[in-house]
């Protein structure tokens, strides 16, 4: 069986660090993702969202768990999967770059090996309409003022 490799781009006219802001705080990702909710369930070491902190997301349908295992400030936001979705050894990696007029490139990638045999085609199709999804909501939600007035309040 064959790592399953995604990958989606989007760009923002917000800086990195209004993107990384909301990438990495899970309680602002219903106003931006289409997650329907997201928690902290464990904080991180040193940085309450940092490494090790276990984040959940919930959907009307499913339920992820992550832990944070790379954070580079403005820069980076790695995580595996724990549990919620047919998958093992999944790693996602979301990259942020400055842009030389400005704003943000979104790198959001994923590995993975689908748990059944025979599925994989299948993951790899939902999980590039996820990833471009997010990302491009992840951008358009870092520059809304009133999401990222919420954010800081």
């Amino acid at each position: 069986m064959s790592t399953i490799k995604v990958a989606a781009m989007a760009t923002s006219r917000a800086d990195p660090g209004k993107v990384f802001a909301l990438l990495k705080d899970p309680v602002t990702w219903p106003l931006w993702s289409m997650f329907k909710s997201g928690e902290l369930q464990r904080p991180g070491r040193g940085d309450r969202l940092g490494v090790g902190a276990i984040r959940v997301f919930r959907t009307p349908t499913s339920c992820a768990t992550e832990e944070v295992v790379e954070l580079v400030p403005d820069r980076r936001l790695s995580y595996v999967l724990l549990s919620g979705f047919p998958f093992r050894d999944y790693r996602a990696d979301v990259d942020l770059a400055p842009l030389p007029d400005g704003g943000t490139a979104i790198r959001w990638q994923s590995s993975f090996y689908a748990k059944y045999p025979g599925t994989g085609w299948f993951w790899r199709l939902v999980m590039n309409r996820v990833l471009k999804n997010t990302a491009e909501r992840l951008a358009a939600g870092a520059e809304n003022p009133a999401i990222v007035a919420a954010v800081q309040a």
